[in-house]
């Protein structure tokens, strides 16, 4: 799939389904947290989707920008299908939450990760978990792991 062919677009309700699965196989594998329906569907306007032009009814790519607090935002959810992986769709993905982020004033942008080495390639430093105490009372209380949490906490100053 060339660039030409990728296309990145805010959610839509016709979406939630197909991104409820790419998440949650995703989450099967204990890479992410898993997402139900209510949640997708209360936190929609987050989220924007990767398509394939060949495929305009399939969502590819997924990646949502939580707004934390007054100048803290995050990057969750990113995922990609195996079959678009490596040709730079997650980063584009990425690229798209941030500029959202910028566009809205947010200075600081983190995420929780099982892969730092992609987030640090795009300006991502790492950080404390401690520093995140919205973050530690939020989701991760929802996590399987919590609070042996072995995700990799990153962050970056826009």
């Amino acid at each position: 799939m060339s660039n030409e062919q990728m296309h990145i677009r805010k959610a839509i309700i016709r979406d939630v389904h197909s991104i409820h699965r790419l998440l949650n196989d995703y989450a099967g594998r204990d890479l992410l947290l898993p997402r139900s329906l209510s949640e997708l569907y209360d936190h929609l306007r987050d989220y924007f989707v990767l398509q394939d032009s060949a495929e305009p009814n399939d969502v590819k790519g997924v990646c949502a920008l939580g707004i934390c607090w007054d100048d803290l935002a995050e990057i969750r959810s990113l995922a990609v299908t195996e079959d678009h992986q490596g040709r730079g769709a997650g980063s584009r993905l990425v690229e798209t939450c941030l500029d959202e982020a910028r566009s809205l004033g947010l200075n600081k942008i983190f995420v929780l990760t099982y892969v730092p080495d992609f987030f640090k390639k795009l300006g991502f430093n790492e950080m404390d978990k401690s520093g995140l105490p919205h973050k530690i009372w939020s989701d991760c209380l929802k996590c399987p792991k919590f609070p042996n949490c072995d995700e990799t906490a990153l962050m970056i100053d826009l």
